[in-house]
């Protein structure tokens, strides 16, 4: 089987996936205790007449399965139904908070990868040394660090006691800022939990580059790179973190699809209006139209970011055998 095979094989295990996770999608939240009508309107004037027909314009009304086949129908023709919260589309409502979500996410995960790979790079080529025990007790540290907790930490400090940074959101209200001064407004509010995602992910990016670097500096070839007499910054950047990079390109793609969903705590301590937040929101409000819709778009990401790692991982890399034979 060859690199065609290989393909075929991650789509479809990938397709199968995403069938599964609808099913278990649809049926986890309406699990949850509480009525969604009555979260919708909470007036108590209203008969149980009214009630009935609110449950009949949202299928509510129909036993579970009746609801499943229907909740198909209109997944298979692109919609994902009707938010009971913001009665809007529940596509639209996604798409809305998307970007926010992705600006935060993007960012942080990048300077996270660039940070931990520089000094994952460093302690493990420092092995032994107080600089590599003082880098791996910094990230173990991080690591341990939930980013909610580092949130609410950062928030109390720099925000409530020394007010360097705002609160909470993504701008500052009525502030009718626009071009450069928006986007300046947009990154100050960013910081504090920007950097508690950094926090977190620079410890686990540090982990894995300094045992992918340990693992890479007992290879021959870089026996015969010194034996060559080359520099050892040479040997360093050149044959050493080059090979060691392939594990952190394979967690950096699994990360931007766990990190959309993990934000959900950092995005309702902060405020910040993205998928995470609109997620909490969604529960609170038993909106299980938006809820599956949200959660059906972070699986699809997870099991796409795999997939096409998987890809990648096996196009670059030829020591991936392919059912049993070398590609």
């Amino acid at each position: 089987m060859g690199l065609k095979g290989f393909a075929i094989k991650k789509i479809i295990a990938a397709i199968i996936t995403i069938f599964a996770i609808v099913g278990v999608n649809f049926v986890i939240f309406r699990m949850a205790p509480g009525d969604p009508v009555r979260m919708m309107f909470r007036d108590p004037r209203i008969s149980g007449e009214q009630m009935q027909l609110i449950r009949e314009k949202f299928g509510l009304d129909k036993p579970l399965w009746g609801q499943f086949i229907s909740y198909l129908k209109e997944l298979s023709h692109g919609n994902l139904g009707l938010s009971f919260w913001q009665k809007r589309p529940v596509l639209d409502v996604i798409t809305d908070r998307i970007p926010q979500t992705l600006l935060l996410v993007l960012t942080a995960l990048t300077i996270a990868m660039f940070l931990g790979t520089i000094f994952g790079a460093l302690a493990g080529w420092k092995r032994g040394t107080r600089v590599d025990s003082f880098i791996l007790s910094l990230s173990l540290t991080m690591y341990s660090i939930p980013a909610f907790s580092l949130g609410i930490i950062l928030l109390l400090i720099f925000a409530y006691i020394l007010s360097i940074f705002p609160l909470s959101g993504m701008t500052t209200p009525a502030s009718g800022l626009t071009g450069l001064g928006y986007w300046k407004d947009v990154l100050w509010h960013m910081c504090l939990p920007a950097f508690s995602i950094i926090m977190w992910y620079i410890g686990e990016y540090v982990l894995l580059t300094r045992g992918s670097m340990l693992d890479t500096l007992r290879k021959d070839y870089i026996l015969t790179a010194r034996a060559k007499g080359l520099k050892e910054s040479t040997i360093l950047i050149k044959h050493a973190l080059r090979n060691a990079l392939l594990p952190v390109i394979t967690v950096t793609g699994v990360n931007i699809g766990f990190a959309v969903a993990g934000v959900i705590e950092v995005e309702t301590v902060f405020s910040w209006p993205g998928i995470g937040r609109l997620v909490y929101d969604a529960v609170m409000k038993r909106d299980y139209p938006l809820l599956q819709g949200v959660f059906l778009v972070f699986a699809i990401s997870i099991v796409l970011a795999n997939l096409v790692i998987d890809l990648i991982y096996g196009y670059i890399d030829p020591r991936i055998k392919v059912g049993g034979e070398k590609k």
